[in-house]
């Protein structure tokens, strides 16, 4: 075992199935990966059926006897809870486990602000642990007497657990000043986006489904990509050439999951609106995954949840390479394996064929004096070949009908 190991956070993985629980056992293999991308070792995975969940202690008072005995034998750290905790369940199980008790949103929180890298980012992650930790501020318990640190107390730090209500509440306010700031700058971009003739294609999916590495493999970029859980948390836009002198821009968002914090929801509203107004998502899903139908359907619900249900959609099945047999349920769709060098050249005349679709073709006869024209066309419209063999030439295309009046430049 090595001094890395060593150092690793001991924990529990704790569960309750109820009847009308759908998904469980995805759920706690996904709480696991969260645990682990965390930082911790997972030594145990315990789970209870019950009709209803104990309003004290989450538990029955049986399994409760049976894990104290598990964490003094296993030597744990703490315990995570694979759904949001009451304060007052957080706080009588850590004072019966005499153990540090977090919950899935917290372990989520957590894992956000390790990842965040932009200054909104880590205000937005900020924001969302305060808006977390306001109601819990009543148990004073162990959670909120920690100074060890470890999971679930990254971002605002030990000593800020120790602030009362109104503390906390000036924070709030504060950090969502300095949000609203960003948002106006961020706002003012977005205009001028919007503004930009550029067709603007969104990249979305479940965490870890593979969008850097396609957000990579069409811009040549180094976008950080890895098998992990939220990689990727700030919103990230380029600009591509997908034919000749036509541009797109490809925006990049933080994965999606079940269960997503309601606080991070609020908190990412301004992160997840760079991806409401494009005219294209790509929908990248794990086909290797054994529960992306599960993903897929957490994606639309989120979705749905945003008013974005009615953008044109194109799903990329990826990892093909570590799956023989795959149930497609979107459409249109596309498989490839980003690892895979061809596949570059595949999404990209994919791409261009769905923007046809979504254009209007057009065709006007270009004279020799106004070929000089068709380079600023060529930004806003896809072109099909031509070469000017005599002195009119006929040309064919496809435009977005906001663009149209561009066609007007040809007839003067």
């Amino acid at each position: 075992m090595t001094k890395t190991e060593l150092k690793k956070e001991r924990v529990i993985l704790l569960g309750v199935c109820l009847q009308r629980t759908e998904n469980f056992d995805m759920s706690m293999q996904e709480l696991a990966s969260l645990a682990e991308t965390a930082g911790a070792q997972v030594v145990g995975n315990y789970s209870q059926k019950r009709e209803k969940y104990d309003s004290k202690t989450f538990i029955g008072s049986g399994k409760l006897a049976e894990l104290t005995e598990i964490i003094e034998a296993d030597q744990v750290d703490t315990v995570i809870v694979n759904n949001r905790l009451s304060p007052r369940q957080n706080a009588n199980l850590e004072t019966i486990l005499q153990v540090k008790v977090i919950d899935r949103m917290q372990l989520i929180l957590d894992i956000f602000a390790m990842r965040a890298r932009s200054h909104e980012g880590k205000l937005q992650v900020h924001l969302a642990q305060l808006k977390y930790m306001l109601p819990r501020l009543a148990g004073q318990g162990v959670m909120l007497s920690r100074q060890a640190g470890g999971i679930g107390s990254r971002g605002p730090g030990e000593s800020q657990l120790e602030l009362n209500r109104r503390s906390i509440r000036h924070q709030i306010t504060d950090i969502e000043r300095q949000l609203a700031i960003v948002e106006k700058n961020r706002q003012t971009i977005r205009d001028r986006r919007l503004e930009s003739d550029a067709f603007k294609i969104g990249l979305i999916g479940y965490t870890n489904a593979g969008k850097s590495t396609i957000m990579n493999l069409l811009t040549d970029d180094r976008q950080y990509e890895a098998n992990e859980l939220f990689a990727t948390l700030d919103a990230t836009t380029k600009r591509i050439y997908l034919q000749d002198q036509f541009q797109v821009t490809l925006t990049d968002t933080v994965g999606f999951i079940q269960d997503l914090p309601t606080e991070l929801v609020a908190a990412f509203k301004s992160t997840l609106e760079e991806s409401r107004h494009v005219d294209l998502l790509l929908h990248v899903i794990d086909a290797s995954d054994p529960n992306h139908s599960e993903h897929e359907k957490v994606v639309l619900d989120i979705l749905k949840d945003l008013d974005m249900l009615k953008i044109p959609r194109l799903a990329i099945y990826n990892k093909m390479d570590k799956t023989e047999v795959l149930s497609a349920t979107a459409f249109p769709n596309i498989r490839i394996s980003a690892k895979d060098r061809e596949s570059r050249r595949i999404l990209r005349n994919l791409l261009i064929d769905q923007i046809r679709d979504l254009y209007q073709p057009f065709s006007l006869k270009v004279g020799q004096d106004k070929a000089y024209k068709l380079y600023d066309l060529n930004r806003v419209a896809l072109l099909d070949p031509y070469s000017f063999d005599q002195e009119v030439e006929e040309i064919s295309g496809y435009i977005a009908s906001k663009n149209k009046w561009r066609l007007e430049d040809f007839y003067e």
